[in-house]
């Protein structure tokens, strides 16, 4: 069975869900889900990131179980890209990276804790996490672990974990990230979207099970 720091691992991305939305955003920025260090997310591509979810619950065999238990998977997705993002520029300016081979052999051991490769995607899409997407979480754990590192931050501990969370709201203070009201707010204190409840920065606790 995969453990559970890699259960706690896999919902880094989120646990909530909701149709697709339409392709306007705000005045603002038009067409645009949010705004992240002048870079933008786009309705389309948050769009995308909700289909590429939904097909792969609605193909599963508990798919009907697992789209009721992802609530507004909109708020969930657009708190996860501009997370990513946050996540990005904090390691890129501590100087730490996640190289293909890290993120293969960190996906490696997931599967094996999982019991294969096709446990770990059932288990992932019951997070909302889409097959595609495994690769970027295994990237932002491996990312959250190097940056805990040099930050002298322990992970498994409320310590270890507000200082994570400290260093990770500067970065999002400087971004500047600017949401479509219609997504909610975001907030840089807790580097979450308004609605979203990811626990992101617990994915270290009780590793065993």
């Amino acid at each position: 069975m995969l453990r559970r720091r890699t259960a706690l691992s896999v919902s880094v991305a989120a646990l909530v869900a909701a149709p697709l939305l339409s392709a306007c955003g705000s005045d603002a920025h038009p067409g645009a889900a949010a705004v992240v260090g002048g870079e933008r997310i786009t309705v389309a591509q948050l769009q995308a990131r909700v289909k590429n979810v939904r097909t792969a619950q609605e193909g599963a065999p508990q798919g009907a179980q697992m789209i009721q238990n992802t609530g507004r998977l909109s708020v969930t997705m657009l708190n996860s890209m501009i997370f990513d993002k946050v996540l990005a520029r904090g390691a890129k300016d501590a100087g730490v990276e996640a190289s293909r081979s890290d993120v293969q052999k960190w996906r490696s051991t997931a599967e094996q804790r999982a019991g294969g490769a096709e446990q770990l995607k059932a288990m992932s899409l019951q997070q909302a996490i889409a097959p595609g997407e495994i690769d970027g979480m295994a990237r932002n754990q491996i990312l959250m672990d190097g940056l805990a590192k040099k930050l002298g931050a322990n992970r498994q501990t409320p310590q270890g974990q507000q200082k994570l969370a400290q260093s990770l709201a500067k970065t999002s203070r400087q971004l500047g990230i600017d949401v479509n009201p219609r997504f909610g707010t975001w907030n840089d204190r807790q580097v979450m979207l308004g609605e979203a409840k990811t626990p992101w920065v617990r994915t270290e606790q009780k590793q065993q099970a």
